[in-house]
């Protein structure tokens, strides 16, 4: 296929090539890929610059997206790429190959350089889903900061770089630049930056910025880092955000209120309890659900309301194609017995199969996890209905979903459910959602690109 890139997709290609050190946050639909793509090819066969270049990715995406790219543009042919997923001995075969790009999911970026025994002889890095590796503690942060000084070129890519606030921005900051913007140390950035909020005692909770600490954060990184809105540069589809509510039974109330209240109740002659607040409001979430988990992983059912309401919602659709998001195992379980129940032919978002059914319009339903398929899947061909069966605290997972859906090239009005039970820890997220979303716009706003192209 031709490229005719749009001018933002012009100056974000020019941004990575002038910028050894880039962050390029790039709201969801606005292509990442083939811009980032197209500086490569340049790099690697009209300049020379770099030899190699190591693609980090979600699973999904690195399997599936990142291949179909390479392949789909007239533009990048002659662009070798090897793709190192599966078993050991399957990546190691492809990370031996001879390619300019190499492409690994995250989860085997500690195996690669820890344990692989391959050099890491890779001039280029791009990590697409720069936001997986805001935390550092994790082992694929620490991993991939050893190897970081011997990397000639890195590009960050995301739409969602602070989604739980500007305390994620430390580490992602820290592997694109070593520390020369944000510090070295989390330490020093908190000190520096922020001040204790939700405390007990010396336990720090959490951390508020200090007055005028956005602005003087989003100064440090701007001279290495692009932001652009889908809004901003595209014609987007109508978007229409709808909450569906749903009321418990007053024996249902009881249930849950007593769990909330008491941290233990009896349910169908079993104890669920919950051990500290992170266990209650995992439990709450699961009984707003319909159902919990006890102690021994058993499902104990508590109500039906959303399961009917989902159906509902399909029976509503009229034979148009449906998206659910779950986030419980016994959601899905559930959800798919009431499927099946219902003769609806339905499919999970976790193989390429299922994918390319769901694009042809072959299936009434498909249900996808916001943390193993939230990210980089083009889903918009298959449908423009996305219903929230139960909802995430990451506002990450949760716009990134939502853009499987509402992104370029979907041609009809994007309607979002959520399914929501009222009073319950439904509404709390809902908000939180929303209030993270503010934090997040204020970054995106403040680094955003004035095109000079």
């Amino acid at each position: 296929m031709k490229y005719s890139p749009h001018d933002y997709q012009t100056y974000a290609t020019n941004f990575i090539l002038t910028h050894p050190v880039s962050a390029v946050l790039l709201d969801m639909g606005l292509g990442k890929s083939v811009i980032t793509l197209t500086a490569i090819f340049d790099l690697c066969l009209d300049s020379f610059l770099i030899r190699k270049v190591l693609v980090i990715a979600p699973l999904r995406v690195a399997r599936d997206t990142w291949p179909a790219e390479i392949r789909k543009w007239d533009h990048l042919r002659g662009l070798t790429f090897s793709v190192a997923v599966g078993t050991e001995l399957e990546r190691k075969a492809a990370l031996m190959q001879d390619a300019s790009v190499y492409i690994i999911n995250r989860e085997n970026v500690q195996w690669l350089i820890e344990q692989s025994n391959l050099p890491f002889d890779y001039d280029m890095v791009v990590i697409d889903e720069l936001s997986s590796f805001k935390s550092y503690q994790a082992k694929r942060f620490r991993a991939l900061l050893q190897v970081r000084p011997g990397v000639r070129r890195i590009v960050g890519l995301t739409g969602t770089p602070s989604s739980n606030g500007l305390m994620d921005l430390w580490a992602e900051y820290r592997l694109l630049d070593l520390g020369k913007r944000l510090g070295r140390f989390i330490t020093h950035y908190r000190n520096r930056y922020f001040a204790p909020d939700k405390r007990n005692g010396t336990i720090v909770y959490s951390y508020k910025p200090l007055p005028g600490a956005e602005e003087q954060i989003y100064d440090a990184i701007s001279d290495i880092t692009i932001s652009m809105k889908a809004a901003d540069h595209l014609r987007m589809p109508e978007l229409v955000m709808n909450e569906v509510r749903v009321s418990l039974s007053d024996e249902e109330w009881e249930t849950y209120s007593t769990l909330k209240k008491e941290l233990v109740v009896s349910l169908d002659g079993e104890e669920i309890d919950a051990v500290n607040a992170a266990s209650l409001a995992n439990k709450l979430c699961q009984m707003a659900n319909g159902a919990v988990y006890n102690e021994d992983k058993k499902v104990i059912p508590l109500h039906d309301r959303k399961l009917d309401a989902l159906e509902d919602l399909i029976e509503a659709a009229n034979g148009k194609p449906v998206l659910v998001a779950y986030w419980f195992k016994h959601d899905l379980d559930r959800i798919t017995e009431r499927l099946h129940k219902l003769h609806i032919p339905f499919a999970c978002a976790d193989k390429s199969d299922s994918i390319e059914r769901w694009n042809r319009g072959e299936l009434p339903v498909m249900l996808i996890h916001p943390a193993s398929a939230g990210h980089g899947l083009n889903l918009q061909s298959g449908g423009c209905t996305l219903v929230w069966y139960g909802l995430t605290w990451s506002l990450e997972l949760y716009q990134q979903t939502n853009a499987r859906l509402w992104r370029q090239g979907q041609q009809h009005t994007v309607v979002i459910h959520h399914i929501i039970a009222e009073g319950t820890i439904d509404e709390r997220i809902m908000s939180a959602l929303r209030q993270k979303d503010k934090t997040q716009t204020a970054l995106m706003d403040a680094v955003k690109a004035t095109l000079e192209v």
